[in-house]
């Protein structure tokens, strides 16, 4: 027999939302959603759960390891449940919108599920809002990507952000150069990734000091920047630290104060990116509050994107409580809560006729009550009813 105390237990990585926080959550969405649309995109809105093999299309295979899957006793096919929304959007631009003028703005949020969590981000499920630009490989809309980001993140709330640039496709550039392939080229992003100097030089060879100065090229972007152009790249790997130094000469006009630095190594989590990158993170914040960049649809269609982790953002918005909300006795005509909604304000309404006011809008957590015809708030009048 199940006891009460198990009742309540759920699976690492997963955990009920309750208020405020659901609340909040919901109006984050809708701020996100909303600056979206002014931008020009529009929502779409894929299943929870569809075909596994159009769930590890494109994008979709660098998640395979991260998919719960079910069978499907209609079709008896495997099903997939969505681990990012990202390769579903691509899906629908590639097929249902593939006729559509390009270049095509859609976003979109929903719930996604992992087998598991990282280290930084421990939650298995959670909120995923974001938009993609489908159908151009041009600075611009790389350029627009992050702004949008930027701006979509700070109008939800988020204060002191930095924007953390990658290029997850310069690694593999200098490791064909020097003959690196398979499992050794495996073992060397591991080494880049966890920074590990010793890994790398067991992996590349003592004489590689390019991939060393990879290692020690993070950091602010303009002097990132110089030190990669200070190394001996081949003319491809030099023609992608030109398009990052010409991004930034785009983007550094419209940072305000918003940090710019560059990784040259990050590749963990940006497995199926193609192009430039980047995380944006808040100070004293745990986890990234998303990521995007340049990929490929699975026709290898040009697209670019940025999703939102909405528990990492909650965690960088002020704390807001339970927020106003304005208790009204039972004795009251419902035409005064419709009043009081068409004001702004919140209610909760008395079910017993007879019940102390004050101490029913205390009890249940209310900052305000219903009195005398007038809307008070709760510290005031419990002064007043003291004093008299």
């Amino acid at each position: 027999m199940t006891s009460d105390s198990s009742k309540g237990l759920l699976p690492a990585g997963l955990a009920d939302d309750l208020p405020p926080e659901a609340d909040i959550e919901a109006e984050t969405v809708t701020a996100l959603m909303a600056t979206f649309r002014a931008h020009g995109y529009e929502r779409v809105k894929p299943p929870l759960i569809e075909f596994e093999d159009s769930l590890l299309e494109g994008p979709g295979a660098a998640l395979a390891q991260q998919l719960f899957r079910v069978m499907d006793p209609q079709s008896q096919r495997m099903l997939g449940l969505r681990a990012d929304m990202t390769v579903q959007v691509a899906r629908i631009a590639a097929t249902r919108l593939g006729a559509r003028p390009r270049p095509l703005r859609l976003s979109y949020s929903g719930q996604v599920l992992r087998t598991r969590g990282s280290q930084l981000r421990p939650e298995r499920q959670f909120s995923q809002a974001g938009f993609e630009l489908i159908g151009s490989d041009s600075l611009e809309a790389d350029l627009e990507t992050i702004l949008l980001a930027a701006e979509a993140l700070q109008g939800a709330g988020a204060k002191n952000l930095s924007i953390d640039l990658t290029v997850p496709h310069l690694v593999g550039v200098l490791a064909a150069e020097a003959g690196i392939e398979g499992a050794r080229l495996s073992q060397l992003r591991d080494a880049l990734d966890r920074k590990d100097a010793a890994a790398l030089a067991a992996v590349a060879g003592q004489g590689r000091t390019d991939f060393q100065r990879l290692l020690e090229g993070s950091g602010p972007v303009d002097e990132a920047i110089a030190g990669l152009k200070a190394m001996a790249l081949s003319d491809a790997a030099a023609a992608i630290i030109g398009s990052v130094e010409a991004l930034v000469a785009l983007a550094k006009p419209h940072m305000g104060d918003m940090l710019l630095t560059l990784d040259p190594t990050e590749y963990r989590g940006f497995e199926y990116h193609t192009g430039i990158s980047f995380s944006v993170f808040a100070r004293g914040v745990r986890g990234e509050l998303g990521r995007g960049g340049r990929y490929l649809l699975q026709d290898d269609e040009p697209a670019t994107g940025f999703s939102v982790y909405l528990d990492s953002l909650r965690r960088a918005l002020p704390s807001q409580g339970n927020g106003t909300r304005v208790f009204v006795a039972a004795a009251e005509g419902f035409g005064v809560t419709k009043n009081l909604h068409d004001e702004g304000w919140r209610t909760v309404r008395g079910l017993s006729n007879g019940a102390d006011a004050l101490a029913e809008a205390s009890r249940l957590g209310c900052t305000h009550v219903f009195l005398d015809g007038t809307v008070q708030a709760l510290g005031d009048t419990t002064k007043k009813s003291e004093k008299t």
